[in-house]
C-alpha cells in the first residue's frame, strides 16, 4: 500500500485507528480454548467486529513467536485474513547487519503479506536499507517510545545539544522518503509531538500508548496530525480485551467505534 492509497483509505474510513492484535493466549475467553486454534479464532472475530471502524492492524509478533510453530501458523492465518483494504503492520522490531535484515524483509514482505515492519535503528543505515528496497512497503523506525526505559538512551543529550532521538529522526529520514518511512512516537509523550513535527513534518507516525497505557487521543491528534493525517494511532488491549465473555467481539467493535468517532471529528478539523 503506497502513501496515496494509505491517505485515501484513512479519509474514506474517516479514522486513523490501528487495532493491535497483541493476542495473549492467557487472556482469551474460555469458550475459545477448546478449539483447534484459539488465537486465530479470537483474531478472526476481532477483525470481523472492528474492520469497519479501523484502517490498520498491527500484529505484535512476540505474542505468536512465543507459541512456536503453532503461533507462527496463527499469525500467518491472521495476516492473510485481514482485508487488503487495511494496512498490515508486523510489529517485529527487527534490524541487523545487511544480509540478515534482507532475510527479515523477505520474511515479512514476501513470505508474509505485511505492508510494514517496525525496526530498531541502533545498528545504522545498512541495517535498514534492505527494508527500504521494497516498493510500496513501509519501514517503521523506533523514534521516541513510551516506556520508562526510553530515558536511558533516547532522551540523552548529545554534544551539540540535540537529544539522541532527535538525531535518529533527522538522520533516518534522510535514508528514505515520507512515502516509505514512518516513525514510532509514544502517545504518553504527546507534548513532544509538536517538536517532532518540526523535524519530520510530513512523515507518518505510528503511535502506541493509547488506552491501557494512558495516552490521550485528543493530545496526540492536536499535536501530531498533518495535512495528510500523518498518524496511525494504535489501541491494543483497550480494544481487543474490552470484553472477556462470549460477547468479546461485540465489545471490541464498540470500543473501536468509539475511537473512530473521535478521530472523525479530529480529521474534520484538519481538513476544514
Amino acid at each position: 500500500m503506497n502513501r496515496s492509497e494509505l491517505v485515501s483509505r484513512i479519509h474514506a474510513q474517516k479514522n486513523y485507528l490501528c487495532v493491535g492484535l497483541d493476542t495473549d493466549i492467557t487472556k482469551l475467553p474460555k469458550h475459545l480454548l477448546s478449539g483447534p486454534d484459539p488465537v486465530f479464532a479470537f483474531n478472526k472475530a476481532i477483525i470481523d467486529a472492528t474492520k469497519d471502524h479501523c484502517m490498520s492492524y498491527k500484529i505484535n509478533t512476540a505474542f505468536y513467536e512465543s507459541q512456536g510453530l503453532k503461533g507462527w501458523e496463527s499469525m500467518e492465518k491472521t495476516v492473510r485474513y485481514i482485508p487488503d483494504t487495511h494496512f498490515k503492520i508486523a510489529d517485529a522490531k527487527r534490524g541487523d547487519i545487511g544480509n540478515t535484515s534482507a532475510q527479515y524483509a523477505k520474511t515479512f514482505f514476501e513470505t508474509l503479506p505485511f505492508d510494514a515492519i517496525t525496526v530498531a535503528p541502533y545498528m545504522g543505515e545498512d541495517s535498514i536499507r534492505p527494508f527500504l528496497a521494497y516498493p510500496d512497503k513501509w519501514t517503521i523506525v523506533l523514534g521516541l517510545t513510551s516506556n520508562a526505559g526510553s530515558n536511558d538512551f533516547q532522551q540523552l543529550t548529545l554534544g551539540d545539544g540535540a537529544k539522541l532521538y532527535e538525531r535518529v529522526l533527522a538522520t533516518t529520514a534522510s535514508w528514505g522518503t515520507a512515502g516509505n518511512l514512518m516513525f514510532v512516537a509514544g502517545a504518553t509523550r504527546a507534548s513532544d509531538f509538536a517538536h517532532i513535527r518540526t523535524i519530520i513534518p510530513d512523515h507518518f507516525l505510528l503511535v502506541p500508548g493509547i488506552g491501557a497505557q494512558g495516552g490521550s487521543l485528543e493530545e496526540v491528534s492536536r499535536y501530531g496530525l498533518n495535512k495528510d493525517c500523518g498518524l496511525l494511532v494504535n489501541a491494543s488491549r483497550a480494544v481487543i480485551f474490552a470484553g472477556s465473555g462470549e460477547d468479546f467481539a461485540e465489545k471490541a467493535g464498540e470500543a473501536a467505534k468509539d475511537y473512530a468517532g473521535a478521530m472523525a471529528n479530529y480529521l474534520t478539523g484538519v481538513r476544514g
